[in-house]
């Protein structure tokens, strides 16, 4: 298709470089001429991050467990300790109760003796009974006392965790993949969970059992059966923490896989549309199938060690089984044992496999768990570096309010200033504009304002007072957002209204929402207010999501206002419609309203306009005075968006005649066809 070529376009082209608008060839030399290299795989390596002990993360768990001042927690962990105790102590009696039966029965039934002698096995059965059922029951107990005990650590930890996230500074999170910190966060509580699990119903009765298991042997049979079942334990315990601990570092290679996995999947679902435009869907299969490929290979050389595991396990305590059972019976055949003492032996000692058969794997899972945890504490020990002074002052009494900033430079990365010393003063109570080229800081003076980052140098003044030593939260409450792009939640309008201010009355709401002119989206909605706007609000269109935003600062009705180029991403016919809206609602003398525009059109009628480039403030007035100067950077940029604008009605104008030409070509060859 050959393109029309418009006279208006070469005067713009014209005017452009006449305003010298128009680049020349950068020096060989310079920074633009510098050739752009890809990553290489190892810069998307994996990073090296600091651990915690698993000492620490024991501890800092251990003030879940035993809160200071809570002795209803207390006295629940000391009641749960009691109960372990008596089941253990139940469950050592077991095996003597099986060994009076056996000694007992081994007598002449034809004697006197044989006809007293059913009672006693009788009681010894029931004695038998009532510690095995005993054991179970007091374990059963535990387990429930203990249970609040666990969920009110799990609900704890978490909540903190949520809290702390959120007064983290926002270039931490920008930093950061939701997904992987969301699953982060979830294995994080799982395993606390089971840590508290094999903790109390796992390793300390182990630890405990054997050592009531050794005492008896000791005082029973002598030092050889101890030392023997001591060593084994510790042979057996040595074999499963060393294996464990070389395949620590599998499962972290498998977590790792899996959180890059759910980021993969995360941001392929959230931008679902962007994956559709550019029909990239075998792309992230590929990278889904490298991730989880990863995790697959992680989770095979796991599975591998855990054989190992396992068959070393079993030949350590079948062989020290075995030894000890010769042992018993060679006490049997030279009279210092009897057959009692063997199945005594035998009990005790096999007694112990059961709880050791689980030691590997809970030893496995107690540090996949501590492993977990450990990302968990580690989101917790981020520093929050957006905070209060020990003694934060509270807002100037006069509102609205002066916003200063004062030789201000700051910058997202070290190297890169975005704002270079800038030095500029909003009026109280006025409309200033703040206009530049792309890149050159505007958004960004909303972000310091707003405390998302604090100035490297210089400062940022409210009335006279640093924002730095304001409250923050109460600084925040002073402010209102319009962003470009409104973050909406997965929920109903009503709620996303709301949630400018949670507090705010039915009747607040209802007027919010029909100051912002969202009555005839409402009406035409079944549902009404009820409406799910959908993920990231893409249910509804750019206009209403604006209007959406609108009525929220509205809700929240903040003495300063920033409009973050709420409509430069909309049609012109939408934009008037919301502009309209804006000036109706945020013409108010007691409030102080900045505009951040791109479209130098909508911001004509500031009382002040700050024109920023590369970082520093060019030059401010207000829009006739700016104009007056032919040299000055906003008559450039206002120059070249009006011939946009004139380009664009000609285009238009072009369009509807050729659209009223085939009109009247095809209404031609309809009457001709007739004749």
């Amino acid at each position: 298709m050959a393109y029309k070529e418009y006279p208006r376009l070469k005067r713009f082209n014209s005017t452009a470089a006449g305003s010298g608008s128009q680049q020349k060839p950068p020096a060989p030399n310079s920074a633009e001429t510098k050739k752009i290299v890809p990553p290489t795989a190892s810069s998307n390596g994996k990073s090296k991050t600091p651990t915690i002990s698993e000492l620490r993360i024991m501890k800092d768990l251990l003030k879940y467990i035993w809160p200071q001042g809570d002795n209803k927690v207390k006295i629940r962990v000391l009641f749960a300790l009691a109960l372990l105790i008596g089941a253990k102590l139940l469950n050592v009696q077991v095996p003597f109760f099986f060994k009076q039966t056996i000694d007992s029965m081994n007598i002449e039934w034809g004697s006197d003796v044989a006809t007293v002698l059913p009672v006693a096995i009788t009681m010894t059965i029931l004695s038998y009974g009532a510690a095995r059922f005993g054991s179970v029951m007091f374990g059963e107990l535990r387990n429930a006392v203990f249970a609040k005990v666990a969920q009110n650590a799990i609900r704890k930890v978490s909540l903190q965790t949520f809290q702390h996230l959120m007064k983290l500074d926002l270039g931490w999170h920008l930093s950061r993949q939701t997904g992987g910190l969301t699953r982060a966060m979830d294995r994080g509580t799982k395993g606390i969970s089971y840590v508290l699990s094999a903790m109390v119903f796992h390793m300390i009765p182990i630890t405990f059992e054997i050592s009531v298991v050794c005492g008896i042997l000791t005082y029973q049979f002598g030092a050889s059966f101890a030392a023997m079942t001591f060593v084994t334990m510790l042979l057996y315990s040595f074999f499963t923490f060393r294996t464990t601990a070389w395949r620590t570092e599998f499962r972290r290679s498998a977590n790792r896989a899996d959180n890059k996995a759910a980021s993969v999947a995360l941001d392929s679902l959230i931008n679902f549309e962007a994956v559709k435009y550019f029909n990239n869907e075998e792309y992230l299969a590929s990278k889904y199938h490298k991730s989880l490929s990863e995790y697959r290979n992680s989770q095979i050389k796991v599975a591998q060690s855990l054989a190992f595991l396992n068959a070393g396990q079993n030949l350590i305590f079948t062989s020290a089984l075995t030894g000890m059972m010769y042992m018993g019976a060679s006490g049997v055949m030279d009279g210092s044992l009897t057959v009692g003492d063997l199945v005594l032996i035998n009990q005790l000692v096999f007694q112990l496999s059961v709880p050791l058969n689980f030691l590997g794997s809970v030893y496995r899972e107690l540090k996949q768990s501590l492993i977990d945890m450990e990302s968990l504490f580690k989101l917790q020990k981020n520093p929050i570096l957006i905070k209060n002074t020990k003694r934060p002052l509270m807002l100037p009494e006069r509102l609205p309010c002066e916003i200063k900033f004062e030789n201000v430079t700051f910058g997202y990365q070290p190297d890169r200033d975005i704002l270079k010393n800038a030095t500029f003063t909003i009026q109280p109570g006025k409309k200033t504009a703040i206009v530049g080229p792309s890149g050159s800081g505007k958004s960004t003076i909303l972000r310091l304002v707003f405390r998302f980052y604090d100035p490297q140098e210089g400062r940022i003044l409210l009335d006279g007072k640093d924002i730095r030593e304001l409250d923050l939260d109460e600084l925040r409450k002073a402010i209102g957002v319009v962003p470009q792009d409104t973050p909406l939640f997965n929920d109903s309008i009503w709620e996303n209204v709301k949630f400018g201010r949670i507090d705010a009355t039915d009747d607040e709401v209802v007027t919010a929402i029909e100051k912002a002119q969202l009555s005839n989206l409402i009406h035409s909605l079944p549902k009404g207010t009820e409406t799910i706007v959908g993920e990231r609000g893409l249910m509804i269109s750019g206009g209403e999501k604006q209007r959406l935003a609108i009525a929220r600062v509205l809700l929240k009705d903040t003495p300063i206002m920033f409009f973050d180029e709420a409509t430069s991403a909309l049609d012109t016919h939408t934009e008037q419609s919301l502009l309209k809206t804006i000036k109706e609602n945020f013409s108010d003398v007691a409030k102080t309203s900045v505009y951040i525009a791109h479209r130098l059109r909508t911001i004509a009628d500031a009382d002040k306009i700050i024109v920023l480039e590369n970082g520093t403030v060019k030059e401010e007035g207000t829009h006739n005075r700016l104009l007056a100067n032919p040299k000055s950077l906003y008559t450039e940029l206002w120059n070249i968006q009006e011939n946009l604008d004139m380009l664009q009605d000609e285009l238009e104008e072009d369009v509807h005649e050729e659209l009223k030409l085939e009109y009247h070509s095809s209404n031609s060859k309809k009457s001709s066809n007739k004749k």
